[in-house]
């Protein structure tokens, strides 16, 4: 009666064939006053039994039960007023988007004028709140640490402060809990919420646990995100390095050479000798040119990513039809919006069976650096520890780099504005923008005069990424102590 497209598999992950004797039946009781509260409607889609019994499971658990919110809640939260936003350029007020908060390592959308109208300072978010995304994709979280405290937000984002010492990181293990998460998107009678208000933290019920065990959970997760603030402030340093050494100027501050300086739009001439057997003008730009000229004068050497000495192989996974199974039944699946996040949210599993032939084209290893190649074309990620077995979309290439060596200082070069502009001038498509592998062979890589420094870059990056790792077992931890000292105690 419960709406599921994904098909349970046997023994699809294990050598040995586990018997399963067939799929486990939903159910679950519906009150009369819920059925006419949702239109007097009978089909069991129109009430989320997975929400009912993780409601259940909560109210019926060991300790006694404390609303989110609402008066004597555990939280009181708020959302921002609604505000015509100026765009500019640049300023010193960058904005980020909601979506954005679940980013290791946010970056602003764009930039907001002083003349824009509303209480900037409002719209800052402060280090220990909890922000959850209230519309389009709902229930996303994040704790506010060093990296996110002051920024700007946009108003349909959640901020939710905690009344209690320990509470914010308890809330947030709650609310990311499978549990909590169901609680969350769902009201009393199981109809699934399209956009959350500060009221609706009111109805969501939540274990109120020893303060031992609500410190115990809080500290892991305030360490978790310290440890990516840690990361983040290495892969600055990094960054910081190579611009250094390579004597790069800020992006906007290069000189291009522009055919007609003073007209509207930018213009410029190319050699027949550099077409390339490219005609469009994305592929010429000169910015792109500008940069490799630079780079010439200050490296030892500009060789491209397809060199021996830098990658192993660039893989282009082929397209294919996915067979989805259920959690524990197959490997991780993610999409180019999930890169940046350090526990992908919305995670998917794949047959490890169905996609055997495959599989050594499509699972990734620690240190194998991914880049989106079309929609979206640039994102780049250093493949942490626990990501190892894990199968990004066929709309991400991987590059193997050569050793651990490079791997760090590949990343970092790839993931800097001026690696960018190198992945993105290879871009064809007139709807959908794309690159491949060949284009991602042929990127320009600057190895450094000096070793020292360019391995330092190296260990950086890689130290980062280890951080990284350290901040999702944490989580994980956090959130098993979650499931098993308080929702399902006995």
């Amino acid at each position: 009666m419960v709406k599921n497209n994904l098909a349970y598999s046997v023994g699809v992950d294990d050598d040995k064939s586990i018997e399963i004797a067939g799929a486990p039946v939903k159910y679950c009781t519906v009150a009369l006053s819920d059925v006419i509260a949702r239109g007097k409607r009978l089909e069991a889609s129109v009430f989320d039994v997975e929400a009912k019994q993780a409601r259940s499971v909560v109210e019926h658990g060991k300790y006694p039960v404390r609303m989110l919110g609402g008066d004597n809640g555990f939280s009181s939260s708020y959302v921002c007023g609604r505000f015509k936003r100026i765009w500019v350029e640049q300023s010193d007020l960058p904005i980020f988007q909601p979506s954005s908060i679940t980013d290791v390592y946010p970056s602003p959308d764009g930039y907001l004028s002083h003349k824009t109208n509303t209480n900037i300072d409002v719209l800052r978010v402060h280090k220990g709140q909890v922000l959850m995304t209230c519309s389009g994709t709902i229930g996303k979280l994040s704790y506010v640490s060093n990296t996110l405290d002051g920024k700007i937000f946009s108003h349909d984002l959640l901020r939710i402060n905690c009344n209690e010492p320990f509470g914010a990181g308890y809330v947030y293990a709650f609310l990311k809990s499978m549990t909590g998460n169901k609680i969350l998107l769902t009201n009393s009678y199981g109809a699934v919420i399209t956009h959350i208000e500060p009221e609706h933290l009111a109805t969501v019920p939540i274990p109120d646990a020893p303060v031992s065990i609500k410190q115990k959970i809080n500290d892991l997760v305030v360490r978790s995100y310290e440890l990516r603030d840690e990361s983040n402030a290495l892969i600055d340093e990094a960054t910081d390095l190579l611009i250094k050494e390579l004597r790069l100027p800020a992006i906007q501050s290069f000189d291009v050479d522009l055919f007609k300086k003073c007209a509207s739009v930018d213009t410029y001439s190319v050699k027949l000798s550099k077409l390339s057997g490219r005609a469009d003008a994305s592929y010429h730009v000169p910015i792109v040119d500008s940069i490799i000229e630079h780079l010439k004068k200050h490296a030892a050497e500009v060789t491209t990513v397809g060199d021996s000495r830098i990658s192993k192989e660039v893989i282009l996974p082929p397209r294919f039809a996915r067979v989805y199974v259920e959690e524990g039944y197959g490997r991780v699946l993610i999409g180019g919006k999930q890169l940046f996040e350090l526990d992908p949210s919305g995670k998917k599993y794949i047959s490890k069976s169905k996609h055997k032939a495959l599989m050594n084209k499509l699972e990734v290893h620690q240190n194998t650096i991914l880049i989106t190649r079309s929609g979206t074309i640039g994102k780049v990620v250093l493949v942490p520890a626990h990501w190892d077995h894990w199968v990004p979309s066929d709309h991400i290439i991987r590059v193997v780099p050569a050793s651990s060596d490079i791997a760090g200082y590949l990343s970092v070069f790839l993931a800097s504005d001026y690696g960018y502009h190198l992945i993105t001038r290879f871009t064809y498509g007139s709807v959908v923008d794309e690159i491949d592998d060949n284009h991602v062979r042929n990127i320009a890589i600057p190895l450094l005069k000096d070793q020292s420094v360019q391995q330092k870059i190296n260990e950086l990056a890689l130290s980062a990424n280890e951080k990284r790792y350290e901040a999702y077992q944490l989580e994980q931890q956090a959130l098993s102590i979650m499931d098993n000292e308080v929702i399902f105690a006995k």
